[in-house]
């Protein structure tokens, strides 16, 4: 919200917070990761191969008996 305002007044004629780009582009960038948007995404794919293969071993040695 913080930027919004920034943003608004330096679109109405009144001087910007920030003294460059990369000033306001640092700003934007961490108050987005405050708010969650550049977290990683949980990646379960490797426990499921596991489990899998596990389930593939398992059967494959009960086939056997």
């Amino acid at each position: 919200m913080a930027l919004e305002a920034a943003a608004a007044s330096a679109r109405g004629g009144f001087a910007c917070v920030f003294s460059t780009s990369d000033e306001y582009e640092t700003a934007l960038i961490t108050e987005r990761r405050a708010q969650g948007r550049y977290s990683r995404p949980r990646r379960n794919w490797p426990t499921a191969a596991m489990v899998g293969l596990a389930l593939i071993v398992a059967v494959g040695a009960l086939w056997m008996l």
